[in-house]
Formats: structure tokens, sequence, C-alpha cells
């Protein structure tokens, strides 16, 4: 967006691995581990010797496959130099509407760009989010110029003089547009520690201590596989930031002798216009949602429960029912839908009654 300088941006400054010891090597791409002789090759072919290794190399963006997908124009967002390509055009389109979609759309859009999102699904962010969240935030778009076409998918990348001049949807519909970012996913990048045993498949497995099934050998972050109790005891990947950090605790923990399972409550954020989502707990499997209204169209807090209790809240806004629904979602509690919904009730008030406590309710 142009709002901060980028030397403002990375969590550490440059000079803090330095006071520290610890050696950056940038630009290096690790292509092989061999745990025999606990070893790591580059891609330049030099060969770093590990006593531990703590595998955090998240994931790469997916990329298209269909015919025109080869053609200039086309961008992933992960990295500053991706950013750095992205050049001001008469129209973008923006294939996927989750939250990297749905995040780039708002800052485009922001920066004076048409803008088109072209959706598989029936609703823009139906991986991650219940309905109502959903045509709240495709109204936000819309209310801003955005056009959105949900239940579409692209056949073919249409192009002129070896650029790109729009997309071909399923339908038969040519939508023009002359850069494309694609934001449908990340592949783990955990092929080195696959080819040489380690279990897993969409990611690499680790237990409660994020160790891998190599010895000596831990995973973190996006392209980790656990077991998550927030999850149902599922094996899930969490892609966030959070995650990340929550996960290196536990390793630098495990590693200092002082070794502590992995129990982190899932949080992930949003901003789009303005406008700051923030989701605890996951809402997957969810049974009902609760929305509790608010008298302002900028506001809005969802509840997802599972079987009678409070798995997942999302927040647009509302900093207090973040805050204070995050206890319900980590205490699993139990409360109706009615009750849940009062918004004269603080979250804090309805997470604390005892049963029994008519009066109060």
């Amino acid at each position: 967006m142009g709002e901060k300088d980028f030397e403002r941006l990375p969590i550490r400054p440059s000079r803090f691995w330095a006071e520290r010891s610890i050696s950056l090597l940038l630009g290096q791409r690790v292509v092989e581990v061999d745990p025999r002789t606990k070893t790591v090759t580059t891609e330049q072919g030099e060969r770093i010797i590990y006593g531990v290794l703590v595998w955090a190399a998240g994931g790469v963006p997916r990329s298209l496959t269909c015919e025109g997908s080869d053609l200039l124009g086309i961008h992933s967002l992960r990295s500053r130099a991706d950013i750095d390509q992205l050049v001001s055009v008469q129209r973008v389109i923006v294939i996927g509407g989750g939250y990297i979609g749905m995040e780039a759309a708002s800052a485009l859009t922001s920066l004076g760009e048409e803008v088109v999102i072209v959706e598989a699904s029936d609703r823009v962010l139906a991986r991650v989010a219940g309905e109502p969240l959903s045509r709240f935030f495709e109204s936000r778009h819309r209310s801003h110029g955005t056009d959105i076409r949900l239940s579409s998918t692209v056949v073919s990348v249409q192009g002129e003089n070896g650029r790109v001049s729009g997309v071909r949807l399923a339908g038969g519909e040519f939508v023009s547009g002359q850069l494309i970012v694609v934001g449908i996913g990340i592949e783990p990048q955990v092929e080195p520690l696959l080819a040489v045993g380690a279990i897993g498949s969409n990611g690499v497995k680790v237990d409660s201590l994020c160790r891998t099934s190599l010895p000596d050998v831990f995973a973190i972050g996006d392209c980790a596989l656990h077991i998550n109790a927030f999850a149902g005891e599922e094996e899930i990947r969490l892609e966030s930031v959070q995650n990340a950090v929550d996960m290196a605790n536990v390793v630098a923990k495990t590693i200092a002798g002082r070794p502590e399972d992995y129990k982190a409550v899932p949080w992930f954020w949003s901003n789009q216009f303005g406008l700051k989502l923030q989701t605890v707990g996951l809402s997957k499997g969810y049974g009902e949602i609760v929305v509790r209204s608010s008298p302002t169209e900028n506001s809005l807090s969802m509840i997802y429960l599972k079987n009678g209790a409070v798995i997942a809240i999302d927040c647009v806004n509302p900093i207090k029912d973040y805050v204070q629904g995050r206890d319900l979602v980590i205490a699993r509690c139990e409360r109706s839908a009615e009750v849940l919904a009062d918004v004269f009730r603080s979250l804090k008030e309805i997470g604390t009654y005892k049963t029994g406590d008519r009066q109060k309710l």
C-alpha cells in the first residue's frame, strides 16, 4: 500500500541476527537432507552440518495450470519481489477469494485499480468462514466497486503479444484484464524431508513437540502437519503467522531441555478496507452459527457452535468480543444460541455465569 517504508516491515532488523551470532544465509535453497550424516546440501552444492535441524520452509503458492498460464502478467504474492513486479493497469483479475485474494483485492482497489475477483466456490472465504461473514465481506468489496464472480472457474488465460489480456471462464465468458493475481493456496515445501523417509504427505507430520519422524529434525509453521485439539484431534496444517511463532516456541523449549507440548489456540487476522477481522479457534465441523448483531455496518461477531459448545469466533472490529470470546473457545463453553446472541450481555458475563443462575440469564 506504500504506507510504510520497507525497512519498517521485517519482524527483526538486520542487526538483530549478527548481534546474536546467528548466521543468516539468504538466497540459498536446501535441496537435500541426509539424516545419517546430519547434513543439508544447498542448491549451490554447499554442505552444512547440523546437530538439530528445524525445517521452517513454509510453502509456495499454487500456480495456474491451464492454457496460457505461462503468459507475462500472472503473479502470486509471497515476497517483496512479487509485490515490486505489480504494475498499474486498467483492470486486475484476482483468482481466488480466500484471505490472500481478498486482501490483494482490497489493497489494489484502494490504490485505484479496477478489480475482478474470480472464485470457484459460491461464496468468498468459504474454506475459513461461515456464510454470514462471507456475505459481509462480499458486500463491502462490492460497495467499493469490486466485481465478484462466484461459482466461476478459469479454463484458460488469453493473451496478446505474450502478455495477459484476460481469462476465459468455464461458461465461455471472457473477462478482460491486463494483470492476474493468483491466490489459490500453497503447497508445503517438504520434498527434501519426504525424500529421505519423513512421514507426511500434505506437509510433514510432527508430534506434540513438533518433531518429525527423522531424528533431531523438527518442523514448524505452514508445512507442519499436526494433531490439533481445536480441530477435534484431526491432523491439519495451520497457515498463519501466529502458528509459526507458537510452534517455534515449542521447538526452542524442547531444544533447551524444557519440553512443553504444543497447545496454542489458533488465531488469525485479516485487514480489508479498514476492517480488522480477528478469528480465534477453528470453525471446521461447526453445526450452528450465532450472529451477534450490531447497529453499525462496520461491526460483526459470529460464534461457531459444535454439539452445543463454542469452538470458534470471528470478530470484525469489536475487540471486546474477540478478547472475551477467546476464553469461551478455550473452555469449549456450552451456552444456548439465544444467550450468545444477546448483545446486551458481554461474552465475559455469558461465559462466567453458573449453570442454574436463571436470574442472570
